[in-house]
This record gives C-alpha cells, structure tokens and sequence, in this order.
C-alpha cells in the first residue's frame, strides 16, 4: 500500500481592503461588547434599587450576551493568529469550551429566576416602577442600537451574525421589562415583573440548550451540520474516474464554520494519485465548504480491509 496526504488551508493572499473590512468588523464587536457590558452594569443597579426581578433577569441575560460578544471579538482577533508548535490546529477550540461553559451557567441563571419568581409570586414585593421603566427603556434603546452597529455584516459573517442574534434576546427581553414596568405603572399589578421574568427565562434556556448541543456536538467531533457522511462518500467516488472506492471518511470540526475532513481512496493501479486528490479537495471545498483535508491514497487495497480495486467497478 502506498499513502500520500494533501492538506488543503486556503492560502489565498487577502487584499489591503479585506484586512480593512475585518478591522472594521472587530472595531463593530468591540464597541458592541462595551455597550453591553455598560448597560448590564445599569440594570444590576436598576435592578437592584428598584426591587425589579425583570431587570436583574434581562442583566443576567445580558451577561451571557456579553461574554458571548467577548468570544465574538476574541474570535475574529484569534482568527487570523497562527497556529504554533503546540497548537497546530490554532486557537479556534478556545470559543467552543467557553462556550460549553457558558451554556451551564445559563441554566443556573435559569433556576435562579425561576425560583424568585416563584417566591415573588406568592409574595409580591414592592417596586419602584418609574426607575424601572426608565432602566428598561434604556436597555432598550441601547439593545436597539447594537443591533444596528451589528446588522450591516450579520448577512456575510457567522461571527457576527451569532452575536446579532445573542442581541435580538437581550432587545426581546428588555421589551419584556418594558410592559411589566408599564403594568405596573398603569394598573399595579406587581405579579407582572416576576411573570414576564419567566419569559426572559424561557429566552435563556432556549439559547443556553442551543449552545451546549452545538458545542458538545463540536467537542465530540461530531459530522458538521448540513453534511450528510453518505452523501459526501458518494460525492468522491465520482470526484476522478480513477477513484474506485472511498472508506474512512471522517467529518468534524475545530470550531464554527471550520470543517475538517480525512478520507481514504482507493484507486487503480495506473492512476494519476496528485489528480485524484485535487478533486477530492475540489469536491470537499467547493461543495461542502471543508477548508482542510486529509487524503489517504491507497494501491491495491487498503491494508484494514480484504480486496482493492480489482473487487469494484470501476468509473
């Protein structure tokens, strides 16, 4: 048996306007990050003096959110660091393990608010509505504009459009806020804060169960979604005529949007094996996005199975 390994990285030369339109983006997440944090900060303050567990639950969301937009902006610096010695795959793994851990420490956020809106339930506490509202409106409109400063580039970039969405939460729950403080306002119902806080805890065990089945699906190196294993085989097969089986196909991926592949192909005797790679590569690139790849070529039968190309049929 003979073995060659093609890695394919994308080692096209990016333009001076590229670096410009990525500094641009990261200069984005950046200041989007600094407004969250501040406005988070605002209704742990409002929040607290004012007796609204609406507020304290749309900042525990925002928190999240926040450490969302850090990994955000970290991810589009650590994007273009290069791998060294010890990490040869980079630094892309570093986004989906705190993520991992993000996801846990949003469901404990959940318990938390679940629990005093329970107690407050039973047990109305007073509130002082008018800084409330005022806290709730606030956190609004800066939700409102973020969503603006992200928005622009959500459409072409996976990075961004993530943090867009983690944004759209924050300005759903901080309405949230809004109607409760107007409730109470207008008709006193002070049930309102805790019940619409269930609904900002609803907002957060969504996103928190999508986050750790993306990121543990990434950590046990699960297929990527939008790849089918058996529909990316038989692809292969038919990449070059002179592939005549394709076995040990493996898909994973390091983090978001980076798809890896290694794959063994058999073929005969008398064939081109630096064709059948690049098309290999082609297919897995253009067809189904995979950047980096790994291909295995195999003459006369690969050494863990019986037979060769002599037992199929060739192209």
């Amino acid at each position: 048996m003979s073995s060659a390994h093609s890695h394919h990285h994308g080692h096209d030369h990016d333009h001076p306007h590229a670096h410009g339109a990525a500094g641009t983006r990261r200069g984005k997440l950046t200041w989007a990050l600094g407004l969250t944090v501040a406005m988070t900060l605002v209704e742990v303050v409002g929040g607290w003096w004012s007796g609204s567990l609406a507020l304290l639950a749309d900042a525990g969301h925002m928190a999240v959110d926040s450490l969302a937009l850090l990994l955000a902006v970290l991810g589009a610096r650590m994007a273009v660091r290069p791998a060294d010695a010890r990490r040869s795959y980079g630094y892309g793994r570093i986004e989906v393990l705190v993520g991992f851990v993000n996801a846990l420490s949003q469901f404990v956020l959940v318990g938390w608010i679940v629990y005093e809106a329970v107690v407050r339930l039973r047990h109305p506490a007073p509130i002082l509505s008018g800084l409330m509202l005022g806290v709730a409106i606030a956190g609004l409109l800066v939700n409102a504009l973020v969503l603006r400063t992200l928005h622009g580039h959500a459409h072409d970039d996976v990075n961004m459009a993530g943090a867009s969405l983690h944004v759209l939460g924050d300005l759903l729950g901080s309405l949230a806020a809004v109607g409760a403080a107007l409730a109470i306002r207008a008709f006193g119902w002070l049930w309102a804060d805790p019940a619409l806080s269930l609904i900002v805890a609803v907002l957060l065990l969504g996103s928190a169960w999508r986050l750790l089945r993306r990121s543990s699906h990434i950590l046990l190196e699960g297929v990527p979604e939008g790849l089918d294993t058996a529909a990316v085989e038989a692809a292969l097969r038919k990449a070059d005529d002179a592939i005549c089986d394709v076995h040990h196909l493996h898909l994973w991926q390091l983090a978001s949007g980076s798809r890896m592949a290694t794959v063994h192909a058999e073929l005969r005797e008398d064939a081109d094996s630096a064709q059948a790679m690049r098309a290999i590569n082609d297919v897995l690139r253009e067809r189904f996005g995979v950047q980096h790849v790994t291909v295995q070529i195999d003459t006369g039968g690969c050494l863990d199975r019986r037979g060769g190309c002599a037992e199929h049929v060739p192209h």
